[in-house]
Parts: C-alpha cells; structure tokens; sequence
C-alpha cells in the first residue's frame, strides 16, 4: 500500500458502509488529500457541498468522537514532507508531479491483477459490447472503444446523452451484450449514474473506471477500478484513468482468442492501403 496521503484515506475508509452523503465526503477528501488533515469541518463540508453536521456524522461513522478527531488521527499519521521541495516547482511542475504520484498509486493498485482480469473476462465475453463515457469523460471511451475495435468484433460507443441512451442500452442488451464498460469522470453527470443502474436492471454487469472507489456510480457498478484524476488546473487531468483504460484494453486481448490474427490482419490492410507514413 502507497503512503501516499491519498493511499492513506483510501485504507481509512475501506471496509466501512457509507452513506451516499459520506461517500461524497470521502471524494471530496481523497481529491484534496493533502490538505485534508488540515481542514475544518466547515471548510471540508463546503468542499464536499454537504452540511456541517454531516462532517460530523461522517467522522462517527469512522469509529472517532467526532471530527476533531478524525483531523487529529490524519494530522498524525501524515509523513513529513519537505516544503522548500514544493516551492521549486511552478504551478505547472505541480500538475505533473501530481499525476506522476496518480500514476504510482494505481502502479500499486496493479499489484493485485484479480480485478483487471475479471474484467478482462467480461468484456472479451460480452458481444456486442458497449462503452460509455459522457462530457469530461467521453475521450476515454473513444479511445478505448477505438482501439478495441480492432480486437473485438463488435464495440459500441456510447458518448453521448440524452434520451436515446437507454435505447442504445436495450439494443445492446438485445444484440447479446452481458457486460458493459463505463468511464466516469469528474463532474459526474447524472444521467451516467442512472444509465448504469438502467444497465444493471437489463441484467448488464457494468465494468467501471472511475475517479474513486466512492464516486457516485459505485452503487451502480459490479466491478470499479478507480485511478486518480489531477486537480491541480482549471480542468482535471486524466492521466491514470486513460492509462488503466489501456490495462483493460490488455486484459481483454488475453481473453480473445483472435485478438492476435485480428492485428495482424489490420497491419496487412493498412500497408496494402498505404494507411500510414513510414
């Protein structure tokens, strides 16, 4: 296990029944969690857009007397770190550096491949199968479902909203889909999180990646794999949840039996077809 801040508060919270009010606490902690041990209970409960007593509940619910001390318990077992180290990098340098400590937790993450190869499973299984991602998370379902593509014989992207959504779910469900991957991302719009529970209604078992093991399409999924996305710019990065997005996409080759000659036969096309510059 990482020791990283956002490491810590993951093991905090495992193994503990949160409400959907607490798990958005939690999000919002793992999200800022370096300053999480640093924060009020006001400060924290603006952050997380819930009320201050819910801070409170959520600290109980955690086994503390209250929040104080779930403050004090972080500010203890927080490792020191050099200040003068972070002054030298630019606000820029500080974006990076936070995904590189994004892409080491997943790394770790990795370190028990169970969860990747079951879902390698379900996917390499499910024909067709659909994959969706809306707004800030529709270009990590492209691109998966782009190189997919050229493995799975039938791949259905789902990146865009609205009432023809649940369509789209039933024809799959139709077709023969038994499984379904979902890319969820900050701000998670709400018609993704009642698209998966439509899905899971459908009998669809729903694969997710999302930006935490708390974020409000964990209810609705059968297997979450979460990596971290960086918030230390006007827009998120998604650095980790497009590079556990292509660990999937490895996970389902080893499941498919042709994926090989399906490469190899694309290869031969495009160099007939003169398809790409040497």
């Amino acid at each position: 296990m990482s020791d990283s801040p956002a490491a810590r508060l993951q093991q905090l919270f495992e193994g503990h029944r949160l409400t959907p009010t607490q798990r958005r606490i939690a999000h919002s902690m793992v999200r800022r969690a370096a300053d999480a041990p640093f924060l009020s209970s006001v400060e924290l409960a603006e952050l997380a857009g819930v009320s201050q007593p819910s801070v409170t509940r959520f600290a109980v619910a955690l086994g503390f007397d209250g929040y104080p001390a779930l403050r004090k318990y972080l500010r203890e077992v927080a490792p020191e770190e050099s200040e003068a180290g972070k002054d030298t990098y630019n606000e820029y340098q500080q974006a990076v550096q936070a995904e590189i400590e994004n892409l080491r937790h997943l790394a770790e993450l990795l370190a028990d491949p169970a969860p990747v190869e079951r879902a390698g499973r379900l996917l390499a299984a499910s024909r067709p199968l659909p994959v969706l991602g809306l707004r800030a998370a529709s270009s990590q379902a492209r691109g998966f479902a782009y190189f997919a593509a050229k493995v799975h014989p039938d791949v259905r992207l789902l990146d865009e909203g609205g009432t023809l959504l649940a369509d789209r779910i039933d024809t799959a469900r139709r077709a023969g889909a038994s499984a379904l991957l979902c890319f969820a991302l900050p701000r998670h719009p709400k018609e993704v999180v009642e698209a998966l529970a439509y899905a899971r209604s459908a009998g669809l078992k729903v694969v997710t990646v999302a930006d935490s093991a708390f974020a409000p399409v964990a209810r609705h999924s059968d297997l979450l794999i979460p990596a971290a996305v960086g918030t230390g710019l006007a827009f998120d990065t998604a650095c980790a949840p497009m590079l556990l997005g292509r660990v999937l996409l490895e996970a389902m080759c080893d499941d498919l039996p042709d994926a090989q000659a399906r490469l190899e036969e694309f290869d031969t096309r495009a160099a007939a077809r003169g398809l790409f510059v040497e």
